[in-house]
């Protein structure tokens, strides 16, 4: 793929070895340029700095120290999260080489070159249509995926070569039926996973009970899963997220099931995690909880960053204009309300 940079795994080869321990970033000339000074944002909080780079023809080869800069450490402790074009590629084999039907085949780009940081103790909330990339940016966060091309760094640590420590301080909230024991009570599926999770065993019952309170659960403590509502998977998946007191939380659409009173509860939930240290990315179609949760919101489509705004005072109705201007999609609500006032004059 052209303009991408391959982030090499960290296991030494023999290039390296001859270059004194860098990792060489190999990238067309043309794209290299343009990519390092496409926005202010990027002069201000830059990717590795090339020290040495070689030219050939119209490739440009930049060898990067292994050994992390002071720089880039000041870097990675004001950004609990930090994405360097990263790119994510699903790659469609037919099954049977479709010997007994017509499965597509090829390539889907999921995420297209996505730079980003969230500053520790911030809500950042992911817009974008259906098939944007959100739910892959997420995977790629937990380490669930890893990236093809550049890298993703968690509380300082990268997700190719170290990825025990980024999963030890990040929590997924997973809420499908298939991700609980149906025959265990809430109470019990919490410690089976907080057991996973290497929480002690003596800070375990308080540290449930808590998190049980948290998520509006603990009438439902002793309760078996499988007769739960959707509503109740949902905050049993956040509860399960929370029981380990991650430094980084992942949420996915997590109020899409909950009644009115309970996503606003949640969405108070939520906003108290900064307050614990917590760094949260919560991806959403809601206008209204963007609005309520948020400190920074990121725009997607179709695997690329189209927007980022800090959200200061923007409310319900700035945030769906700048959805709607970033992605190009028609706003189906403003030309029914326009519709409406032209009938209104008319009549």
């Amino acid at each position: 793929m052209p303009g991408l940079h391959r982030y090499n795994r960290p296991a030494k080869t023999q290039t390296q070895e001859k270059n004194e321990g860098n990792v060489w970033l190999v990238a067309p000339a043309s794209e290299f340029v343009q990519e390092r000074h496409s926005s202010a944002e990027e002069m201000a909080f830059p990717s590795l700095v090339p020290l040495d780079v070689a030219h050939t023809s119209d490739t440009i080869i930049q060898t990067v120290p292994t050994i992390v800069s002071e720089l880039d450490t000041r870097i990675a402790k004001m950004a609990s999260i930090r994405l360097e074009s990263v790119s994510k590629v699903f790659r469609h084999r037919p099954a049977l080489f479709n010997w007994l039907g017509r499965e597509r085949g090829g390539e889907t780009l999921a995420l297209d070159r996505v730079t980003l940081d969230v500053p520790a103790g911030s809500v950042l909330v992911l817009l974008g249509p259906n098939g944007s990339g959100k739910t892959t940016l997420l995977k790629l966060i937990s380490t669930m995926l890893l990236p093809d091309f550049g890298r993703v760094m968690v509380a300082g640590s990268e997700t190719w070569s170290e990825a025990d420590r980024v999963r030890r301080v990040v929590g997924f909230a997973v809420a499908t039926e298939r991700s609980f024991f149906p025959r265990l009570t809430a109470r019990e599926n919490l410690d089976f996973f907080a057991a996973l999770d290497d929480v002690p065993r003596k800070l375990r019952p308080e540290r449930i009970e808590l998190t049980l309170a948290q998520t509006d659960l603990l009438d439902a403590a002793d309760t078996l899963v499988m007769k739960f509502s959707a509503g109740m998977y949902q905050r049993l998946g956040v509860a399960r997220a929370l029981v380990k007191r991650p430094s980084v939380v992942l949420l996915d659409e997590p109020t899409r099931s909950l009644d009115p009173a309970a996503a606003s509860e949640f969405w108070r939930l939520t906003r108290a995690l900064p307050d614990h240290g917590a760094t949260v990315v919560l991806a959403t179609h809601s206008f209204q909880e963007a609005a309520a949760t948020a400190d920074f919101v990121a725009v997607l489509r179709r695997g690329k960053l189209v927007a980022k705004s800090e959200l200061g005072r923007m409310g319900t109705e700035e945030l769906r204009h700048l959805y709607f201007a970033a992605t190009g999609e028609p706003d189906q609500a403003l030309e029914l309300e326009l519709c409406g006032s032209v009938l209104d004059e008319a009549g």
